[in-house]
């Protein structure tokens, strides 16, 4: 029997949950729907996945301060952002929607109070607004 996941601590939830191709009118290049053949080229990235990038490359965390502040270890997190890396360069070079849903996390516990004691550095998307000590 395979080991349960374990559930990834996430302290900001995506601002906009769905990025892609504009044209300069603000209208999408391709029909993402579900009956279009475009609908292939959807990548989705999971919360956490959304996570690690945000506090490796974002809030400059180092990946041992990021497995601390997701509650796990520092290689599940190199695995993790090495997936989330692949994901956002596939929609970026090959023009595909990219969807952050899902994934296996909670949130943490002072996330509606933008006071998480596990925050060591600003969010600079207004995730939280004071620095924790």
């Amino acid at each position: 029997m395979p080991r349960p996941r374990k559930f990834r601590r996430v302290c900001c939830m995506p601002v906009t949950e769905c990025f892609g191709p504009v044209c300069p009118d603000g209208s999408p290049q391709k029909d993402f729907s579900a009956n279009s053949p475009d609908s292939c080229h959807v990548v989705q990235m999971s919360v956490d996945e959304y996570e690690t990038i945000r506090l490796m490359d974002l809030e400059d965390c180092t990946q041992e301060e990021c497995a601390g502040q997701m509650g796990i270890a520092r290689t599940t997190v190199q695995g993790i952002y090495n997936e989330a890396r692949k994901k956002l360069a596939d929609a970026l070079v090959h023009g595909k929607l990219l969807t952050i849903t899902g994934g296996d996390y909670i949130l943490c516990e002072n996330f509606e109070t933008n006071g998480c004691p596990g925050c060591k550095k600003r969010c600079r998307h207004h995730c939280h607004s004071t620095i924790i000590p």
